[in-house]
C-alpha cells in the first residue's frame, strides 16, 4: 500500500509500505478513505525528529471502511463506516475507567515514561503506524473505533478523530463560568472549533492570531478576533475588551513552536542538527519549547483564572513565570484529549444538518494522498491560505 512515511526534517514522502495485517484478537484493518494533516504533525516536520525512523508512517486523523476484524472484536463489521480515535486506549483499566483514555494503562508506553499509544507519533508514544495510508492497522479495536453513518461526507466526522475532542476538551478544562469568556490563542483547526465550541455553550471567545485567513475564518463563525500581527500589545488590547482584568480563561491552541520565542527556536534549530542518538536525550531533560503563547497566555488571563493548553509541548525543563503564576493564582490544565470521553457531546452535533460547529467550513485544501508532501509544506508555511489539509487516500 501507499504510505506518507518520514525520512528527515522537512522530509515526507509517499512511498510504498507493506499492507497491515491482523496481529491480535482485538486489531481490526480499516481501509481509509479520508486522513487529515495535524497541527500536530507540524512538530514531526520540524522538531521531533529525534524522536522518529526513517520510514514511520505519519498521521493520526484517519477514518475509513472496515476490512477485517479479530475474533474479539464485535462493535465493528467488516463494511462499516468508522473514525479512529488518535489515542489508542482498551476501554476497561483503571485509567480508561475513569475516562482518562490518554492515560490507558494497556498501551503506555513505560520505556519512554509517557502516557496511552497514539497512531503515527514518535517513538514517544509507541512508533505505532499512522493513518496517512491506504489502509491502517487499529489495536484496541474492540473499543476505539466510532462507528458513524453511511451517506454523508467524510468531513462531517472526520474530525471526530482528533480535532472536536481536543477542541471540545480544551474549552471543558478552561473552566470558564456561566456567561463568562475565554481568549483562544492560535486559530489553527483546534483554535478555530474551540472558539466555535466555547460560542456554542454561550461563552464569549475572542481569538488571536498573526494570519489574516484564520481571523477572517473565525470572524465567519461570530468570534471578536485580535490581530497579532498588528497589535503592539496583545494582553493590553485583551484588557481593553474586558473591563480592564482580562478574560476569565485561556486556551492556549498554539505550542512548542510559537512565534516570538527567540531562544527557543534556538534550542530546537540546535537539537535539530544534532545526531538523533545525541538530540534525543538532549531534548527530554531540557527547555526546547518556545513559550510565547504560554506566556501570553499568563499575561492575558483573569486574576483566579484558568489556562487549558491544547497545544503540545515537548521541553522538559522550560522557564516558567512561578511568581507572576502564583500570584495570579492561575489554574493550569493540559493533556492529550481523552477523545472517546467527549464522542456523546459531539455526534449529536455533527449529525445536525444546521451544522452548528460548522465543521465544513475548516478544510482549506482536499488532496490526493500522493500530494501529501505539498499539503504538508503549504500547512507549515501558511502558504495559500492552508488552514486544514484533508488527504483522500
Amino acid at each position: 500500500m501507499k504510505a506518507v512515511t518520514w525520512h528527515g526534517k522537512r522530509d515526507v514522502r509517499v512511498e510504498e509500505v507493506p499492507d497491515p495485517a491482523i496481529k491480535e484478537p482485538t486489531d481490526a484493518i480499516v481501509r481509509i478513505t479520508s486522513t487529515a494533516i495535524c497541527g500536530s504533525d507540524l512538530h514531526l516536520y520540524e522538531v521531533l525528529g529525534p524522536f522518529l525512523g526513517e520510514g514511520d508512517v505519519l498521521g493520526h486523523e484517519p477514518m475509513g471502511v472496515v476490512e477485517e476484524v479479530g475474533a474479539d472484536v464485535t462493535h465493528i463489521s467488516p463494511g462499516d463506516r468508522v473514525v479512529i480515535p488518535f489515542n489508542i486506549s482498551c476501554g476497561h483499566c483503571a485509567m480508561c475507567d475513569r475516562k482518562l483514555y490518554a492515560q490507558c494503562e494497556t498501551t503506555q508506553v513505560r520505556e519512554q515514561g509517557t502516557g496511552g499509544a497514539l497512531f503515527g507519533y514518535t517513538k514517544l508514544y509507541g512508533q505505532v503506524p499512522g493513518g496517512q495510508a491506504e489502509y491502517l492497522r487499529v489495536p484496541q479495536a474492540h473499543f476505539g473505533p466510532i462507528k458513524v453513518p453511511e451517506g454523508t461526507p467524510d468531513e462531517r466526522y472526520l474530525y471526530l478523530s482528533d480535532v472536536l475532542p481536543t477542541a471540545w476538551q480544551a474549552v471543558d478544562f478552561a473552566e470558564i463560568p456561566e456567561g463568562g469568556s475565554v481568549t483562544v490563542l492560535g486559530l489553527g483547526p483546534i483554535g478555530q472549533m474551540s472558539a466555535r465550541i466555547a460560542r456554542h455553550l454561550g461563552y464569549r471567545a475572542i481569538g488571536v492570531d498573526l494570519v489574516p485567513e484564520r481571523l477572517e475564518m473565525a470572524r465567519r463563525h461570530g468570534v471578536e478576533t485580535v490581530d497579532g500581527a498588528r497589535t503592539k500589545d496583545v494582553p493590553e488590547a485583551i484588557r481593553d475588551l474586558t473591563d480592564g482584568r482580562g478574560t476569565d480563561s485561556v486556551i492556549d491552541a498554539v505550542g512548542m513552536e510559537a512565534h516570538g520565542s527567540p531562544f527557543g527556536k534556538l534550542a530546537q534549530t540546535m537539537a535539530g542538527l544534532m545526531p538523533d542518538r545525541a538530540a534525543a536525550p538532549l531534548m527530554s531533560k531540557m527547555g526546547v519549547d518556545r513559550l510565547a503563547a504560554l506566556n501570553l497566555a499568563i499575561e492575558i488571563v483573569r486574576r483566579g483564572g484558568t489556562i487549558s493548553l491544547s497545544g503540545v509541548y515537548g521541553g522538559m525543563a522550560d522557564p516558567l513565570p512561578m511568581l507572576q503564576m502564583f500570584d495570579k493564582g492561575i489554574t493550569l490544565r493540559m493533556g492529550q484529549a481523552h477523545v472517546k470521553r467527549w464522542i456523546d457531546d459531539l455526534l449529536p452535533l455533527v449529525a445536525d444538518d444546521a451544522d452548528p460547529l460548522g465543521v465544513a467550513d475548516l478544510a482549506t485544501h482536499r488532496l490526493p494522498l500522493a500530494e501529501a508532501p505539498h499539503g504538508y509544506e503549504i500547512f507549515q508555511k501558511k502558504q495559500d491560505g492552508a488552514i486544514k489539509v484533508v488527504l483522500e487516500p
